[in-house]
């Protein structure tokens, strides 16, 4: 096939758009995969381009500082807590996101470890937002450091999408003294894998109709979903490329992974029909605390989870908002991480009903003898508050009430002015 982009209604030869990489470019080359005949496609391609920080956190705080830079930079907080972010120079000693804290310090004594910045970090975020919406109205960020970006149809505007995506690049090189890489794709997952492709500084352009051959000889774990569990799983078969993922037969992927396994097999095939979506208003709320030392006492267990509840259910109402799915969090003391989730039949924001949802939960989703390390509660599928109760429940106004006087006490006169009961073992224990 031709090198080509294709935008809405037209398509134009990446032949034409695409500056061939000079030698101090070769960190940044863009990927160009073996020609096929040209073929005029039935529909118009997505132009999407995902962008991802690079070290985001410890490069702002070498910004911050340049004293740091050229040294194992380490950001995460709290002497039990884990990395969030380490620079390069940390990585080559093992030390990488989601790491314990503590097994950093032993990997890499001589690092520098910085508790962070949050307010910072968001600041750059903001700044590469206002940026990303200066060249389509179509940017979904999907967390502080990484976002998409729909170019389709910008060409008169800014010239080809992969001469704007390099322009982007470069002017958050020029602006915001970070580094960022790019990955261009017509569709979510596949630029999100093209980003992570060449990192540090990387651009990566998967050209349409190549995107199986782009995935193939990729590790499996490349595809965004498989963590640690899966992988074993997914090993244990024989799968170790994502080659090795498309040969499986897409009915025994649904057999051994149910819906999962299904999306597996569209994912392996470059296939995702997601489009970006410019996120709008909140989609979830959440909580959660990490014990001081890792505990088995079921009362701190249950303080706790009803504590996080009260402060996730405070926060619905006081952005008039009201969920259907509740989620709790489990995290053992050897790591291994498991997440339980309910659908109620109708939303809501009252504490003593998510309460008994989110304790039941706990009780069926614990199932190792394992003490906790931390555990947490979140709520989503969020909708407006509709205040309309079932007339035949005469429970939930009461309830309801009950919570808003709580809410207006703590507003005067702080969180802590008053407790439940059943929360005294948690603030006794302390919150993070």
């Amino acid at each position: 096939m031709d090198e080509q982009t294709i935008s809405q209604g037209s398509l134009q030869p990446l032949s034409q758009q695409l500056p061939r990489p000079s030698r101090q470019q070769s960190t940044q080359a863009v990927r160009r995969l073996p020609h096929q005949p040209s073929q005029r496609p039935r529909a118009p391609y997505r132009v999407i381009a995902h962008l991802d920080f690079d070290a985001f956190f410890a490069a702002v705080e070498e910004n911050l500082d340049p004293s740091l830079r050229g040294k194992p930079v380490i950001v995460g907080g709290g002497e039990r807590g884990v990395v969030a972010t380490a620079n390069y120079v940390a990585r080559r000693y093992g030390v990488h996101s989601a790491l314990p804290l503590r097994t950093a310090r032993r990997l890499c004594p001589h690092g520098v470890f910085i508790t962070g910045n949050h307010h910072l970090y968001q600041e750059y975020s903001h700044r590469l937002m206002n940026m990303l919406e200066g060249y389509s109205p179509l940017v979904e960020q999907m967390s502080l450091d990484e976002a998409y970006v729909d170019l389709t149809g910008t060409e008169r505007l800014f010239g080809s999408p992969v001469r704007t995506a390099r322009l982007i690049q470069r002017r958050v090189q020029e602006e915001l003294n970070l580094s960022i890489s790019v990955g261009l794709a017509t569709n979510k997952l596949v630029a999100k894998v093209a980003s992570d492709h060449q990192k540090p500084a990387g651009f990566t352009v998967v050209f349409p109709g190549q995107e199986a051959e782009f995935l193939a000889p990729l590790p499996v774990e490349r595809l965004p979903g498989v963590g640690p569990a899966l992988l074993r799983q997914l090993r244990d078969r024989g799968v170790v490329t994502v080659d090795d993922l498309v040969r499986v037969p897409s009915h025994l992927l649904r057999l051994s992974f149910g819906e999962w396994g299904e999306m597996l097999a569209h994912r392996a095939r470059g296939e995702d029909p997601r489009l970006v979506v410019p996120r709008t208003g909140v989609k979830s709320i959440s909580r959660e605390h990490t014990f001081d030392e890792d505990t088995g006492d079921i009362s701190i267990l249950e303080s706790t989870l009803i504590a996080l509840t009260e402060d996730v259910c405070r926060r619905l109402r006081h952005k008039r908002l009201e969920a259907r799915t509740i989620t709790i969090k489990i995290r053992y003391s050897d790591f291994v991480t498991h997440m339980c989730s309910h659908t109620l039949p109708r939303p809501l924001d009252v504490d003593e009903i998510l309460f008994r949802e989110v304790l039941e939960l706990f009780r069926q989703g614990r199932r190792r003898r394992y003490h906790l390390r931390l555990v947490g509660v979140g709520v989503s599928n969020l909708v407006p508050r509709a205040w309309q109760d079932d007339l035949f429940d005469q429970e939930l106004p009461l309830l309801r009430e009950l919570d808003l006087k709580l809410d207006a006490i703590r507003d005067k006169y702080g969180k802590d002015a008053i407790h439940r009961g059943a929360t005294r073992p948690y603030s006794w224990a302390g919150s993070s």
